[in-house]
Parts: C-alpha cells; structure tokens; sequence
C-alpha cells in the first residue's frame, strides 16, 4: 500500500517551497490591486481602424505625458486595450480619449467605470470578513460534525491550516503575476479565494469522514495507519474529482476570452493547491498532532540550547 503519511514533512516542505516565495513577493511588492479596492478610473478603449495591434507601452508612454504614469494598461481582443488609472472626471476623460485619437486614430469607448476610494475601502474590509467567517464556520461546523471522534477540535484547525495554506499559495501567485505580468486583484480574486475554500475544505472533509469510519473499523490499528489507509481509499475520487475542475478550467483559460483568463487562472492555481492540501498536509498534521512531534521537537532543542 502507497505510504504517504511517513513521508509528511517532505510534503511539508514542498508546500513551503511553494509558499516562501511567494511571502517574500508579498513583503516586497504587496498585492497589486484594482480600482475595485484602491478606488479609480477603469476605461476599456477599442481602435476600430487601427492597422496593427496596439502595445501597452506605447499607451503608457501617451498616459505618461497626460500625468498618469501609474496607471495599467492591459490588452484584450478586437485591438481593445483597458485602462485603470487615478480617478478621472469627464473632462480629463474626454482629454484623455482625445489623446489616444490623436496618436492611434479612431477610438471608441467601450466602459468607463469609476469607484471611489471609500468604496474600495469598504470592498477591502468585506473580503477580509468574508474569509475570516468562513474560516471560523468551517472550524466550528467540523468541530461539531466530528464531535464523536476523539479531539474532534484538530480537525476543524487541520482543516483550516490546510485552507490558509491555499489562501496564501494564491496570494502569493497573484502577487508574483501582478509583479512580471502587471495582473491587478479584482474582485474576482475573492470569489475565486472563496470558491477554492468551498473546493479544499470539501476535500478535506472527506478524508476526515474516512479516518473516522477507519478507526470504528479498525480499533487496534495504530493511528498513523489507519490515517494513511484512509488517504489511499479517498485518493483515486480526490484525484478524479479535482481533475474534472481542473480541464473544465484549463478549456476556460484556453478558450474562456481574456476577460476571465486571470481569474480562472487563479482559482486554478487554488483548486490544484487545494487538491495538494487536502491529501497531503491537512490529514498528515493529525498525525503530528496526535504523535505531539512538535512537542517533542522543542524538548529536543532545549536541550540542546543548555
């Protein structure tokens, strides 16, 4: 039989392998976010007649000389290129289009969108709640759910450490493509943080309900066992299941437009982090936990230090 909870710091490792850079781009660069949380103008800009494709530096170069260097600049089909800058009223919208007129020919505005900074404040400050709550009704419902199972409460804390380590696969994703590819976070980011939150607590869930039914079955097993047969009876439908999401997602990426590219992007980063998580750290940490390895780590050091 396939042991994986023996080797369980190898795949701890692996994770913070993945994790640590991108901690190190957050620290560095931070999240790279939209109007839809810092507050701004959003205008998407289409160049019916142009002759070739129109490159984002040649638009920033324009927004540069009109005082806004700052601002993104993003290319989508149908030689249409959207553009998130410092708020702008109508005047400096109209000088702004008069601008790209000038030096590319004919535009047509497709949107013009502008969010206030209060209001990027208070989307900033729900997707914060939003996740906080759902980390702490996953902890109390997994608690409550496996309330028969000794220490039922490190299930529901495995479950959201496995979750974190999701969030901040992704954080750090977004963080290290908004850095070399100039991608913003939207609000998209949260539906896409919470939908991979549903994904690997689901997961989870069913591996836990299958160490559960194990250690009815198998009394007298030890409890590393009994964890690791129950990875390898849950592994083939995690595996199958996941896998459906993720070629649904890939066609989406391939074929889906470039409007949702980033966003489902992400959540596949999310899902397949999720699918990593829930296999091999969430059910593995019951076994450090129940062994109190970490415990015993630090009498180890103490010693030591001495």
């Amino acid at each position: 039989m396939t042991d994986i909870v023996s080797k369980r710091y190898w795949y701890f490792g692996l994770s913070l392998l993945v994790i640590v850079p991108g901690l190190i781009s957050l620290a560095l660069w931070g999240l790279p976010l939209s109007i839809d949380f810092t507050g701004g103008s959003k205008l998407e800009v289409q160049f019916p007649n142009a002759t070739a494709a129109i490159l984002p530096g040649d638009v920033k170069t324009l927004l540069a000389d009109s005082g806004l260097g700052d601002s993104i600049v993003q290319t989508a089909e149908n030689n249409t290129v959207i553009i998130r800058s410092k708020t702008l009223d109508e005047v400096q919208r109209a000088d702004l289009l008069a601008a790209l007129t000038a030096k590319f020919g004919e535009t047509k505005l497709l949107r013009s969108d502008n969010v206030g900074p209060t209001v990027g404040a208070e989307v900033t400050e729900k997707a914060a709640m939003a996740v906080g709550l759902a980390a702490l009704g996953i902890l109390i419902y997994i608690t409550y759910a496996f309330r028969g199972v000794p220490h039922a409460l490190r299930y529901g804390v495995c479950a959201i450490i496995a979750m974190l380590h999701d969030v901040l696969v992704m954080l750090g994703a977004a963080s290290l493509l908004g850095h070399f590819l100039g991608w913003e976070v939207d609000a998209l980011f949260l539906t896409a943080a919470l939908t991979v939150i549903g994904f690997s607590v689901h997961d989870t869930i069913v591996v836990f309900d299958r160490i559960r039914e194990n250690q009815r079955i198998y009394r007298r097993a030890a409890y590393e066992s009994v964890v690791n047969h129950s990875i390898v009876q849950t592994l083939d439908r995690s595996l199958n299941t996941q896998l459906t999401v993720m070629f649904t997602l890939l066609a989406l990426v391939l074929f889906g437009g470039v409007t949702i590219q980033h966003f489902v992007i992400i959540l596949l980063v999310g899902v397949f982090s999720g699918t990593y998580s829930s296999i091999f750290n969430a059910a593995p940490l019951l076994v450090v936990w129940e062994n109190n390895e970490i415990g015993r780590l630090f009498r180890r050091k103490a010693p030591l230090e001495a």
